[in-house]
C-alpha cells in the first residue's frame, strides 16, 4: 500500500546546525502516527519541512505518489496536506461558524462569496455544521472566537485544519496548554476521524502519545532513532535513555 505520506533523507540545516539528519519516515494511510522526542530533536522542523513551511537541505517529501517537495505550502494544502500549529492562530472576531465557513468556501473555489454572504451559502452551511458537530462546537458556533476557552479554540483549530479536506492532518502539539480532562477529550475527537484522514501528530504527553498513536517515531538530535508500535518503543532501551527515563520534553 503506497504511503499517504512519506519523507526520503530529510536534512535541515542553519548554518552549521543541522536540525534534521537524513530523517526517511513513511506514514501508512489512515495511521494514527505520533511524533515524540526532547525538545531539539527536530520534530517542529520536520513537520516544517513536510508541509514546505521550509525547503529541505537535502531529500524529498512524498504525497501519496507523488514529489512534492518543491511545492509552496499553499499547494500542498490543494492536494490534501494540512495542518494545524502549536501556537494557534485564529480570528478572534470571528464567530466560530464563519470561521469555518470561509475555510469551507476557499476550498470551494467560493472565497469572493464573503461579499455576498456566506449565511446564504446552503451546502458550505451544512459542510459547516456537520463538521461543528463532529468536533463538538455546535454550541459554540455563534459566539466569537475571543469568548471560547483554550481548549475550544484548539478544537476550532482542527476544525480550520478538517474544512480544507485533508487526506493527512500534521498536529503539532495540539493538546498543548489544554487542562488534561480536555486534552483527553481532543484527543478522543482525533481518534474519531474517518480513516479517509491520516493523522501525524507531535505531542509531549506520553499518556496521550501511548493512549491514542497506532505507531510512533522517535527523534533524537535530528535523526530518526526508533519506529514501532508503542509496545516496542516503550521497551527499546534507547527510547528510555534519551528521552522517556529523561521525562517529558
Amino acid at each position: 500500500m503506497t504511503a499517504a505520506l512519506r519523507a526520503v533523507g530529510l536534512c535541515k540545516s542553519f548554518g552549521s546546525f543541522r536540525a534534521n539528519d537524513g530523517v526517511s519516515l513513511e506514514i501508512a494511510s489512515g495511521a494514527r502516527h505520533a511524533l515524540i522526542g526532547p525538545n531539539g530533536a527536530g520534530k517542529t522542523t520536520l513537520v516544517n519541512l513536510l508541509t514546505g513551511a521550509y525547503a529541505p537541505s537535502a531529500g524529498d517529501v512524498y504525497l501519496g505518489n507523488e514529489r512534492v517537495t518543491l511545492l509552496p505550502q499553499h499547494e500542498r494544502v490543494r492536494r490534501g496536506l494540512a495542518r494545524t500549529f502549536q501556537i494557534n492562530s485564529l480570528f478572534p472576531g470571528l464567530s466560530v461558524l464563519d470561521s469555518v465557513l470561509i475555510a469551507i468556501c476557499q476550498r470551494r473555489g467560493l472565497g469572493a462569496s464573503w461579499f455576498r454572504g456566506l449565511r446564504t451559502l446552503a451546502e458550505p452551511q451544512r459542510e459547516a455544521w456537520a463538521l461543528l458537530e463532529r468536533l463538538r462546537l455546535s454550541e459554540e458556533a455563534p459566539l466569537p472566537t475571543r469568548q471560547l476557552a483554550y481548549g475550544k479554540q484548539r478544537l476550532l483549530e482542527l476544525a480550520l485544519g478538517l474544512a480544507t479536506a485533508p487526506r493527512v492532518l500534521l498536529l503539532d502539539e495540539p493538546a498543548s496548554g489544554i487542562p488534561a480532562a480536555e486534552s483527553r477529550e481532543m484527543f478522543e475527537v482525533i481518534a474519531a476521524l474517518p480513516r479517509e484522514v491520516t493523522v501525524l501528530f507531535i505531542e509531549h504527553d506520553m499518556d496521550l502519545v501511548f493512549r491514542f498513536a497506532e505507531r510512533i517515531s522517535v527523534l533524537c538530535a535530528g535523526k530518526l532513532l526508533v519506529e514501532g508500535t508503542p509496545d516496542e518503543v516503550a521497551k527499546d532501551p534507547r527510547v528510555r535513555e534519551v528521552y522517556l527515563g529523561e521525562g517529558q520534553a
